[in-house]
């Protein structure tokens, strides 16, 4: 535990700003957490190839009465982290389990405990489906109900303003005891940074990497000014989704409602970096068009939405300025910078480690480019007077 400690106070020196370090048991504790069970821990590995077998061991403790012979399975492609299986029996996918099968060396990534907190933490506030178990190398979860949405949805009515809401819930679940939560974002990032490949055995992709992705020496200028610009804009940290792409966005057409799924990297965060990120994802992902950015009027509509249902959770009421629209703009725009920066970052990791069929030295030059095209035009934003 304290060789882990020291390791965290290294990883933070090595960003330039030093936070106060809680153990990893705090986030439960600063929570209500109302009637959340434990989470049960199964001694199963689930091979990712050959995966029937370890998925009907995990089945036959979370659903006794299926018979073994008649569970159906489903594999899920949309994700680009890990694996995801569904389980079943007869006709329609009623009663599913969501067996997540973790993706190679995500564990670089993602701090898995952190996410079964979060998971946790956002079922106890209705934010979040069950969580069935923990398995070797990944975890069970109840199936939500609903539609993952396609970029064309997100912007439509009257889906973003549910979207907005949803978001403006999850920032508004409070740590409690006075504890003052802090952003994780500049110690992932470092973090993030020393794990970059600084070349690939491939030739081809190694010449991808050497001209077309910036410099390791580039891209540490560009983390120092991210952190020392964006941290002055004052922008609230809160329990932030982190990761508000299409596919995580569930709507439910019959209940009238969004849910969003996957926390893996759910944490605390500035309430701007989580918005900008989303907005950034109006791109897309197989085919990113980053034309499909929210302009300034659409977001301003967004924001307005958000800030209601933010106060109206927080007791502040629902009346919400000019001003404050005009703030949270500024703020979430410069902090979409910072997202590219961390994606870019994420999909260099994931070029060198994942099995997954999906060109992730080429996302990255992708997020890299649009991060120094966006630069000047959101630099020069200033805050209202």
């Amino acid at each position: 535990m304290r060789e882990r400690e020291r390791e965290r106070e290294r990883e933070r020196e090595n960003v330039g700003q030093k936070h106060t370090v809680f153990p990893e048991s705090v986030f439960t504790f600063l929570f209500y957490i109302p009637s959340a069970p434990a989470v049960p821990k199964i001694d199963v590995t689930v091979d990712e190839c050959d995966y029937r077998p370890g998925a009907l061991k995990l089945i036959k403790e979370l659903r006794p009465s299926w018979k073994p012979s008649e569970v159906k399975m489903k594999f899920f492609t949309d994700g680009i982290t890990n694996k995801l299986l569904g389980c079943y029996v007869g006709a329609v996918m009623q009663d599913v389990v969501l067996v997540r099968i973790y993706g190679n060396k995500t564990e670089l990534l993602v701090d898995r405990e952190n996410e079964v907190k979060s998971f946790r933490v956002l079922h106890a506030h209705r934010c979040a489906p069950r969580l069935y178990c923990t398995f070797n190398n990944g975890l069970c979860y109840e199936f939500l109900q609903g539609t993952a949405l396609e970029p064309e949805h997100i912007r439509s009515q009257p889906v973003f303003r549910l979207i907005a809401r949803q978001l403006a819930k999850y920032h508004a679940i409070h740590a409690h005891n006075g504890w003052v939560p802090q952003s994780d974002l500049w110690l992932k990032m470092g973090k993030y940074f020393a794990l970059i490949p600084k070349y690939f055995k491939d030739p081809e992709r190694n010449i991808r990497l050497t001209t077309e992705v910036p410099s390791p020496q580039c891209l540490r200028e560009e983390l120092v000014w991210l952190q020392q610009s964006l941290s002055m804009l004052g922008s609230p940290v809160v329990l932030c989704h982190n990761d508000l792409l299409c596919k995580n966005i569930i709507y439910n057409q019959d209940g009238g409602n969004v849910k969003f799924i996957d926390y893996e990297y759910a944490g605390y965060n500035y309430q701007a970096y989580d918005i900008g990120n989303h907005f950034n994802e109006f791109a897309g992902l197989n085919e990113v068009d980053y034309s499909h950015y929210p302009g300034r009027a659409f977001q301003l509509q967004w924001l307005r939405s958000y800030l209601e249902a933010y106060k109206e959770h927080k007791g502040q009421g629902s009346e919400v300025t000019d001003r404050e629209v005009e703030v949270l703009y500024v703020q979430v725009n410069r902090f979409a910078l910072a997202s590219h920066f961390f994606w870019g970052l994420w999909a260099l990791i994931q070029a060198k480690f994942s099995t997954i069929d999906f060109d992730f030295l080429g996302y990255a030059v992708l997020r890299f480019n649009q991060y120094f095209k966006m630069k000047p035009e959101v630099a020069a934003l200033n805050l209202p007077k």
